[in-house]
């Protein structure tokens, strides 16, 4: 019984690290491609930005919990610098559509949030939390050349403000 165990424990571990993808992207990687839909069902594709600006691509757990509203109002409040330095910012979640306009209508986000219902964009930056359906709190800095400069991935929303902005001032 107890080599059965351990094969169970074996087999399962190996479906879960294959079902996981690669993890994350790395800096100096190509960024994956997404392709989606926006809380107000309007197409959204990182290769409409290649050459002409930044993306700032980040993950959160849930629209309305206390670190996501303070991550999603830092950058709303830093917007105005981010599209002088030519940086498009843009959130992912696994809620839908309708959960994303009332959080965007209830922080005044000035920036889309992507709808990710299936975990696919989610899943192709290995964003999501374990054992649990949604993303985890990480966030991607891509060039304009659609390589990762950046990788904040780090529970913490004040981390990502601070580590984002250095990038950001980096940035060629």
């Amino acid at each position: 019984m107890k080599i059965f165990s351990c094969l169970l424990v074996a087999v399962l571990g190996l479906a879960a690290s294959s079902w996981a993808g690669s993890g994350n992207p790395k800096v100096g990687e190509m960024a994956p491609a997404v392709d989606a839909r926006d809380q107000d069902g309007h197409a959204w594709r990182l290769a409409d930005f290649a050459g002409r600006k930044a993306v700032l691509l980040y993950f959160y757990p849930k629209d309305g919990t206390p670190g996501c509203t303070k991550e999603a109002c830092g950058y709303r409040d830093q917007m105005g610098e981010l599209k002088s330095k030519g940086v498009e910012v843009v959130g992912v979640s696994m809620d839908n559509a309708e959960s994303h306009k009332r959080f965007i209508t209830a922080q005044r986000l000035n920036f889309n949030l992507l709808v990710d219902t299936d975990g696919k964009i989610t899943d192709s930056y290995g964003a999501r939390m374990p054992a649990k359906n949604m993303a985890r709190r990480i966030s991607f800095l891509i060039g304009k050349d659609g390589r990762i400069a950046h990788v904040t991935d780090n529970p913490s929303a004040e981390k990502h403000l601070e580590e984002t902005a250095v990038a950001i001032a980096a940035l060629k």
